[in-house]
């Protein structure tokens, strides 16, 4: 195994970044990217679904500024009580 842990991302910003998020619920997703991303402009995209529909798959791509806004919205992305996980 690969260990990278040692090793950092280096990335020129601003720049696209996606993030793979998953839910129970399309239309709370939705909501969830709205009251998150107000004034931000998004792409969020249906990816997959779970073969019962109980789980739902999106990509969300957005403009990161700087390795912080990066982070900040992977936490908060993750610290949502509609998203299951985040990618």
């Amino acid at each position: 195994m690969i260990d990278l842990s040692n090793e950092t991302l280096e990335l020129d910003y601003p720049c696209s970044w996606k993030y793979k998020i998953v839910g129970n619920s399309h239309e709370l997703i939705s909501c969830a990217m709205k009251s998150l991303f107000e004034k931000r402009e998004y792409a969020l995209k249906l990816s997959n679904s779970s073969s019962k529909g109980k789980f739902h798959s999106f990509s969300l791509e957005l403009i990161v500024h700087d390795e912080q806004d990066r982070t900040s919205v992977y936490k908060q992305l993750k610290s949502h009580c509609d998203i299951k996980y985040v990618l």
